[in-house]
């Protein structure tokens, strides 16, 4: 019989009644799981991570094999604050929403720890470099919104000039089908050594003295799956041939380590050959705008794309000079990415577990619910409003964060001028939404933010020196005086409609006072204008003064855009 154009996976046998089921990289801990700390970034394979593995597991809880911050602290002689950052990372990645770390309270993280396996698959992976930007296909287009230079420059001349025109450059994201790429890439090559990380030894020579039982290999779930556009994420052990059939109630047998190395990098190279051939097919046809593996287009306003899939996020890219709303039954998926959008406001106003804002400029972005982590980079004056469990900056200019967080703010890279804020709006659904996703708000750490290192070792370029030791610049908090409220209009009009009346985070005194001094200020202004004792037409003058005035600011602010879009609905 004659072959097929495409061969099915190693994984699976082809038939008619079965798709084709591949594996994949968990895109998160690629995504929210990296931390600039140098003490954890091991360039050696696993060469000294099996020495430290076999020290945590001295130190872990029987059988459980948990870890908590003080045994992280002593084994990586770091901080008892950046081990707890360790410990709430990795919750945050984790491929198990069952795990103690995930669903414990925020003050016992640090306690509770987290498995010995599931740190070890987190340390590997710190050597990892990601892709870099790609340029922007129409500078031309956007120079206006991002300009090459910036206020900020003089603060960039101690890097090489290869950072200093990275720092300038208008960036792109690289496609979700480069990402998947780079990340198979990366476990391929180093698959052998991650796998001596969940090994156990035997009496025996060689490499057959390595065995892996069926346990052990769940947790190299925390770095791939099996699944498909639109199906459910299927468990490693689930579709490894030596365990499919194992017997729930009897232990599996373990299996050489070789052996499901050799299935996995078969599986790998199976996937890769996959996502070549595919993009070499759009590359000679049509390109489809649902497909989440096409690299958006940058577009005007009046041609918005939003791309969204069953596996990866869904992406909202390209808005300029408009208002763009997006409710919990817009969202496909659990992950948004907000990606080169300048000029413009942005609500997102849904449960969400991860979301992403990159490239973007002189915009208002508001995320409603974030269970898990937010990323924001390379970002210039941008106001970000985001409840969330945690949230990470890296690379940003002139931005303000409005932020209702379990876990302290994570500052990392090249930021400049940034300010924090405690949460400063509401909308209907809102306390429906973070108790959907686990965000409490009777906790806010808006205010005590980490800074990590200037540079990320986890890009593709080399750095100076020295320099990856130099702390990233903090963030002020916004003067209590210059703090406002943030109203969103009703976008669920005429949909469901949720309980929630103000803004659940409590205001801090100073903000609380501030408010209700501005507030009665108001009132106070307002009745004194109609105290006044004018004729109709000194009133009519008064008015128009007025006017003029909050015309002005609503163009000097760019409010006036969300005017016009509440005027189009």
């Amino acid at each position: 019989m004659p072959e097929s154009d495409e061969q099915p996976p190693p994984s699976t046998p082809s038939t008619a009644s079965t798709p084709p089921v591949y594996i994949h990289p968990r895109r998160e801990p690629f995504e929210h799981g990296l931390l600039p700390i140098p003490k954890l970034i091991f360039t050696d394979g696993a060469q000294t991570l099996i020495p430290i593995r076999d020290k945590l597991l001295s130190l872990s809880s029987g059988s459980t094999h948990r870890v908590n911050f003080e045994a992280i602290a002593e084994s990586f002689q770091i901080s008892h604050d950046h081990a707890r950052l360790v410990i709430e990372t990795i919750a945050s990645v984790l491929h198990s929403d069952s795990d103690p770390s995930v669903t414990a309270k925020p003050s016992e993280i640090g306690s509770i720890g987290v498995n010995v396996f599931d740190l070890m698959m987190f340390l590997y992976i710190q050597s990892y470099k990601r892709l870099l930007p790609k340029g922007h296909k129409d500078s031309a287009a956007v120079a206006d919104v991002w300009p090459s230079t910036s206020a900020f420059d003089g603060f960039l001349s101690a890097l090489s000039p290869l950072q200093l025109v990275r720092s300038n450059s208008r960036r792109s994201m690289p496609s979700q089908a480069d990402e998947e790429a780079h990340q198979l890439s990366y476990l391929h090559k180093h698959l052998g050594n991650i796998l001596s990380l969940l090994a156990e030894s035997v009496e025996g020579d060689g490499e057959e003295s390595l065995v892996l039982s069926m346990d052990k290999l769940e947790h190299l779930g925390f770095l791939i799956y099996f699944g498909e556009k639109g199906s459910e994420r299927i468990p490693l052990s689930q579709n490894a041939p030596f365990f499919a059939n194992s017997d729930p109630e009897m232990p599996a047998v373990p299996v050489p380590a070789a052996q499901v190395h050799d299935w996995l990098i078969e599986n790998i190279a199976s996937a890769l050959t996959r996502i070549t051939e595919r993009a070499s097919a759009k590359e000679n046809g049509p390109t489809s705008a649902s497909d989440q593996d096409v690299p958006m287009a940058d577009v005007s306003a009046s041609s918005v794309k939003s791309s969204p899939g069953p596996r990866g996020p869904s992406s909202i890219e390209g808005i300029s000079k408009s208002s763009y709303v997006r409710l919990p039954n817009d969202i496909k998926g659990s992950s948004v990415k907000v990606i080169n959008c300048h000029e413009s406001v942005i609500y997102i106003l849904a449960p969400l577990k991860y979301a992403t804002v990159y490239g973007c400029s002189d915009a208002t972005i508001v995320l409603g619910a974030v269970g898990k982590a937010v990323r924001i980079e390379h970002c210039e004056r941008v106001h970000v409003i985001a409840a969330a469990k945690r949230i990470c900056i890296a690379n940003c200019r002139e931005c303000v964060f409005f932020l209702g967080v379990n876990q302290t703010p994570l500052l990392v890279g090249d930021n400049h001028k940034l300010q924090v804020a405690p949460y400063n709006t509401f909308y209907s659904l809102l306390e429906e939404h973070l108790k959907q996703v686990g965000v409490d708000p009777t906790i806010n750490r808006w205010d005590a933010p980490v800074a990590l290192g200037v540079i990320d070792p986890h890009d593709s370029l080399s750095h100076p020196a020295g320099v990856s030791e130099v702390q990233t610049e903090s963030a002020s908090p916004v003067d209590p005086d210059q703090f406002t409220n943030f109203l969103i209009p009703n976008w669920f009009e005429g949909q469901q409609s949720g309980s929630t009346k103000d803004n659940p985070f409590p205001l801090p005194e100073a903000y609380l006072a501030s408010q209700q001094r501005n507030l009665k200020n108001l009132e106070e202004t307002k009745n004194s204008l109609k105290d006044i004792d004018l004729d109709e037409s000194r009133k009519r003058e008064v008015a128009a003064a007025l006017h003029v005035c909050f015309k002005d600011w609503l163009y000097a602010s760019g409010n006036i855009r969300q005017l016009y879009c509440l005027q189009g609905e």
